[in-house]
């Protein structure tokens, strides 16, 4: 019998992401071919993608819920910054998403990753967010919160009670070493799953900054 693994990806595209626009884009193309490379090594996982890009004018699910032989590239037109920063929102409104289709048995996956305060959103706030991501680290449910340099990123990874971050440097290299490093926690987390393993320690992988 498949195990399903849901990969949730939630990604800012508010306007000052726009000086990384192509890395995070070239990015986001990579992680999803990664996660196709995944279900080959893996072919007991059944891997589905969620891919949600946010900013005030929009919370737009690239893909839902697709199975990698529906994953595509992204072209340059599906990602442009701009606006500001719903982040309680975008998370909220991923995880309600992926919540609705999961069973307690499937694997989950959620990557935020963000340059930004949170500053528009309407419908969520740190509380409701917190305590979502307790009840669903709770079912098993894996949270990884990757955030740039200049805010402090385990300060908000910890008040919504993520264990696991990453800071990473605005620029080329920096968008690039963040991108490789979350893919081998992809990685580690497919592995995890095929041995029916939740007790991940991503601190095994390489340093956090980078």
């Amino acid at each position: 019998m498949e195990k399903r693994v849901f990969n949730l990806i939630i990604v800012d595209e508010s306007g000052s992401m726009a000086c990384i626009q192509r890395q995070a884009l070239t990015g986001m193309n990579e992680t999803l071919q990664t996660i196709g490379k995944l279900q080959e090594q893996y072919p007991e996982l059944e891997q589905h993608a969620t891919l949600l890009t946010f900013n005030s004018e929009h919370l737009n699910f690239i893909f839902d819920n697709a199975e990698v032989a529906n994953i595509r590239l992204l072209s340059e037109k599906e990602y442009c910054p701009n606006g500001c920063t719903p982040l309680y929102d975008a998370i909220g409104v991923g995880i309600a998403r992926i919540n609705a289709l999961c069973q307690p048995s499937d694997n989950v996956m959620v990557t935020i990753i963000t340059d930004g305060y949170e500053n528009a959103s309407r419908e969520y706030n740190l509380p409701m967010i917190k305590n979502l991501i307790e009840k669903l680290k709770g079912q098993g449910w894996t949270f990884n919160f990757i955030g740039t340099d200049n805010l402090d990123v385990e300060g908000m990874a910890r008040e919504m009670s993520i264990d696991n971050h990453i800071k990473f440097k605005q620029n080329d290299e920096g968008t690039h070493r963040m991108f490789e490093q979350a893919r081998y926690e992809y990685a580690l987390f497919c592995e995890c799953a095929a041995i029916d393993d939740r007790k991940i320690n991503f601190d095994d992988l390489d340093d956090k900054k980078v």
